[in-house]
Formats: structure tokens, sequence, C-alpha cells
């Protein structure tokens, strides 16, 4: 499959009778980073958790629409959903690495999807490291508990975590929220540096991150989507008052 964007046509998200994402329609592309932003309850973080089928694990979660990845459609009941989450890697708010260490964070999904090979297993993990660029900080103690590390190193831990496993897509919710402005900046860098292998697609409240690592932004309210455009043409010259009035600070 030569392009590994997405492609959302029509998209409504349910809970119970309550839409909270509204015919929403939306191309991401390839090896590009998109932000979706808006105030809380507008349903972005419902949207993304659409693109990996989280919102199957919901109860009363239903959708309608299509998503596209090339030309399967993941909605599709056939679709085998462990592969599709081995393919659309999800980083979320708050660090959550397993309670094991450094390396076995690493090596549990690559295992689990069949990879035996200790040298494999012990390249991929180096290799995971180093794109997460955390292999320095980590290498001389890769058998100690995870949970020993910053809050910081934790997150691009599971960003490292969700490489191994060579998704196409990354997903991130408020992957900095957490962090210190250090980390958070750590992060970012690491953002930028992942999105010429990878589609990325971070759902953020800070706008200052948005402008800075995004080539596009969605902007969402009330489980719509107000506008789409080139990240700066949203943040210098938005085309709808309501983008405008959110990105001025003047309501959300």
């Amino acid at each position: 499959m030569a392009n590994h964007g997405i492609s959302v046509r029509d998209l409504s998200v349910y809970y119970g009778e309550n839409k909270a994402v509204k015919n929403v329609s939306l191309d991401f592309e390839n090896k590009q980073v998109t932000a979706l932003i808006g105030p809380s309850g507008c349903g972005k973080s419902t949207f993304l958790r659409t693109l990996n089928r989280m919102n199957d694990l919901i109860p009363n979660a239903r959708m309608t629409g299509e998503i596209w990845i090339g030309d399967e459609d993941i909605n599709d009941p056939k679709t085998d959903v462990v592969l599709l989450r081995r393919r659309i890697g999800m980083v979320w708010q708050r660090p959550n690495p397993f309670h094991k260490s450094i390396y076995e964070n690493i090596a549990f999904g690559p295992r689990y999807h069949g990879l035996k090979d200790k040298k494999k297993l012990d390249e991929l993990v180096e290799e995971s490291l180093r794109k997460a660029a955390l292999w320095e900080e980590t290498k001389d103690r890769l058998h100690t508990s995870a949970l020993r590390l910053s809050g910081g190193q934790q997150q691009r831990l599971c960003i490292a975590r969700s490489i191994a496993v060579k998704p196409n897509i990354i997903l991130m919710d408020e992957p900095a929220s957490a962090l210190d402005p250090i980390s958070t900046a750590k992060v970012e860098e690491l953002i930028t540096e992942l999105k010429q292998d990878y589609c990325i697609v971070i759902v953020t409240h800070n706008m200052h991150q948005a402008a800075r690592v995004s080539s596009k932004t969605a902007f969402f309210l009330s489980g719509n989507l107000v506008e789409f455009d080139q990240t700066e043409k949203i943040f210098t010259n938005p085309g709808k008052k309501e983008t405008s009035d959110y990105i001025s600070g003047r309501f959300g």
C-alpha cells in the first residue's frame, strides 16, 4: 500500500443518543503532522479514537461513515482490529509504561506479533529507542523498571513502544499535557523527526504546540469540523469567525 494516509468520509460518532462527532470528512496525509484543536468536549479526542477503533471499547458508542487507509475500510466487519492497532499506534495523554523493564516495554509488542529472535529484538529495541531520542539516556539500564524513568522519558518510551511494531500512522492524544516545558520541547522535537516516516495526528489544547509541530490544523467545535487548512493560515488568517474567536482566546 503506497500511501499510508487516512481518508475519513461523513463520520459521526454517537454515545447512546448523543451525537458527539457530526458528519466529519477529513484527509490526513502521509509524512505530515495534523493537529486537532478545539475547546474541551468538542469531539476531537472522540474523533481521534475512531481512527484505530478504540471507541469499540466504549459501551454505547457507535459510529457511521467510512475511514479508509489506502483501499481498506477499517470499519469493515472483517477488519482484524489487533492488526489495525499495530498499524495505527496510539500515544495517550499520560505516560502509561508497562510495569516491566525498559527493554520489555519495547520488545513486548513485536514479540506478541511473532518476533522471537533475540538478536533481532535487541536491534529493534535499540532502533526504537534511538528514534524516540531515548537510547543514550537508557542504554545502560535497559533491564531496570520503566517506572523509574522521569515523566518525559516515560512518554518518549511510550512513543518508542508504538514505533517498535512498525506502524504506518501514529495518533497522539495530548501527548505533552502532563509534562514539564523541557520534556514537552523534547516530545515536540521528536514529533518533528517522526513525521519524516509517519502520518501523525495529534490532539492538543496548546495552540503554540499546534503551530510549532503541525502542517495542517483542524478546528472542532461542538462535534463539528468548523475549519481545516494549512496551520499557518488557521492561526494567521482563519476563514471562519468561530476559529478566529477561539484562536484569539475569546472563548474556549
